[in-house]
């Protein structure tokens, strides 16, 4: 899909309405699918006291549920400013094709760099990037693997379940 500014406008518009409410914060976006509008968000973290409620990730959840499905293949994405790294996965994982952002992380930081704590929640954008480039066991963030053999075995099992569910599936999927 190629870009649409309209699509963009809209997401800015979303980003904007945190002017007039608290607890939303400026990072607007909407999900588009064969040219209209399936989902939109806006930053909520605060609000929902949900560290992942950001504009894109409610998108997401919006078209999802919209659409009745989790497979958002074919999807485009607009967002008001470039995502994290927790967004860029969401959307790797919903299966977004194509993402045009306003905002860069370098104008974004210009602009809310400066915020007291009272005011935003920091963010370490650099540091979030690199640890999600990480497996769990190489992160900084202190980790122990127990009962796993239990964990995967409620894994097979559900997968078992879905296959016999779902005759002829061949595509064996992954995380």
């Amino acid at each position: 899909m190629s870009y649409n500014d309209a699509f963009m406008r809209r997401a800015i518009e979303i980003s904007a309405q945190a002017l007039d409410n608290p607890g939303l914060e400026p990072f607007g976006a909407v999900v588009v699918r064969d040219g209209r509008i399936v989902g939109e968000g806006i930053n909520r973290s605060l609000a929902n006291f949900d560290p992942t409620s950001h504009g894109e990730t409610e998108a997401i959840r919006d078209a999802a549920r919209n659409l009745r499905t989790v497979d958002l293949r074919g999807c485009t994405l607009y967002t008001s400013c470039e995502p994290c790294a927790l967004c860029v996965a969401a959307m790797a994982i919903a299966g977004i094709t194509k993402l045009y952002y306003a905002a860069d992380m370098a104008q974004a930081g210009a602009a809310l760099g400066d915020l007291p704590e009272s005011a935003r929640f920091p963010i370490d954008v650099d540091h979030l990037t690199h640890e999600c480039a990480q497996s769990v066991t190489n992160r900084r963030m202190p980790s122990e693997q127990a009962r796993s053999e239990e964990a995967a075995a409620i894994l097979h099992n559900w997968a078992r379940q879905a296959r016999l569910e779902n005759p002829g599936t061949t595509e064996t999927g992954g995380m």
